[in-house]
């Protein structure tokens, strides 16, 4: 699992859009001398923009035919440049959300503090604590007590960034704020439930697909929807009532809709035969048609 690797810079907008710009001219760009300079961020918030490129998938990191690291923009990556590469749809801040949160890395605070933690109000330093215990039951190594404070300040500063104009620190804004899941009452953090309106319908649709791909499966219970790692219940803190409302609106999609099924009690839904990526491709099609 990995820790701190942020640089303690949460994620600002437009930093994604300038980070992919510069890799589709050159993949070995983050290993470049002078790449601070020619992107115009210091030596940490560069090391930090590449984290938060691999940890959204917007990027993945490989080796070329001389075995030297390269910077790969994955289909992901390339969709949300091509259609929102600014972040301005709430679905666009809801994926990068999800591919944060649904594997354990590699950002393993936000994997824990979606999927793991039971609390839904505590303080900080009860935060902190609860993910120390964890590490220590997980991980064999020992992991800096700082590396995992940093990583929970980043985490709150996230999500919160950008919600209130009092903090002069909240000048420069998180593009996960909009989706208004943490909500920092003075030190006192709490979980907000999932808002359909404010996590939008496109990424929750891109999530169940995404998460049938991974698993090698077509139909989930709702029940797993409600309480699985990397699902709605979870990821987004839905409750069960508006997770249902969600798939009943999905069931009726023009094209790609899901059906519910019921068999021996059991409610259960079928994915539409088609990719994640391709999903959202036709959902932002559609989206900027809109706009223009």
């Amino acid at each position: 699992m990995a820790y701190g690797q942020h640089q303690s810079f949460y994620l600002r907008d437009r930093w994604l859009s300038k980070g992919i710009k510069h890799l589709m001219n050159d993949e070995r760009f983050f290993y470049n001398k002078d790449s601070f300079e020619v992107i115009g961020l210091g030596k940490n918030m560069l090391q930090s923009l590449r984290f938060w490129l691999v940890a959204t998938r917007l990027v993945e990191e490989k080796f070329n035919s001389e075995q030297k690291k390269i910077h790969h923009i994955t289909p992901l990556g390339c969709t949300i440049y091509k259609f929102d590469k600014f972040i301005r749809f709430y679905d666009t801040a809801s994926i990068l959300h999800y591919e944060l949160t649904k594997e354990r890395e590699p950002a393993t605070a936000w994997y824990w503090f979606f999927n793991i933690l039971s609390q839904t109000v505590c303080s900080k330093e009860e935060l902190l604590q609860a993910f120390v215990e964890w590490v220590s039951r997980e991980e064999k190594r020992e992991v800096s007590a700082k590396s995992l404070k940093r990583d929970i300040e980043c985490l709150i500063k996230l999500y919160t960034a950008g919600q209130t104009t009092f903090d002069p620190e909240e000048i420069i804004q998180s593009p996960l704020h909009k989706i208004g899941l943490i909500e920092d009452m003075g030190g006192i953090i709490r979980k907000k439930e999932g808002n359909l309106e404010n996590i939008g319908l496109t990424a929750l649709m891109y999530s169940l697909l995404d998460y049938g791909q991974r698993k090698g499966v077509e139909v989930i219970a709702v029940d797993e929807i409600v309480i699985e790692e990397g699902l709605w219940g979870k990821v987004f803190n839905m409750s069960r009532a508006n997770i249902v409302g969600a798939l009943e609106i999905l069931s009726n999609h023009p094209i790609y809709k899901i059906s519910f099924i019921r068999t021996n009690n059991l409610d259960t839904i079928k994915l539409p035969s088609i990719s994640a990526i391709d999903y959202i491709k036709y959902e932002y099609e559609r989206k900027v048609e809109v706009l223009i």
